[in-house]
């Protein structure tokens, strides 16, 4: 967590924040995964819809950063700014 520098927000969908407890939450950390990282610790339940036993991202979860979509692998130690916006999207099927 870097100190002295706004937050990036990290605004969930509807299913997500009824297991993350929250909607838009603001979190700290100079990279995707840190940030991400700091909802795992605060919403635990979470991280099994998000991240796979492999600690990749799950196929049918797909994260925007500041308007720049993300697949995973490397892509979630990559840099964010201070004030990026992270969308945490979740496909539901089902009928």
């Amino acid at each position: 967590l870097s100190i002295i520098r706004p937050m990036a927000s990290e605004p969930f969908t509807s299913h997500l924040r009824k297991v993350a407890s929250a909607g838009v939450m603001t979190v700290g950390g100079d990279t995707l995964r840190r940030a991400l990282d700091q909802i795992f610790v605060q919403h635990p339940r979470v991280k099994s819809y998000v991240l796979d036993d492999q600690e990749r991202l799950r196929k049918h979860v797909v994260i925007f950063c500041d308007g720049v979509r993300i697949d995973g692998g490397d892509d979630l130690a990559r840099p964010i700014a201070a004030n990026a916006e992270i969308y945490v999207l979740q496909a539901l099927s089902g009928g």
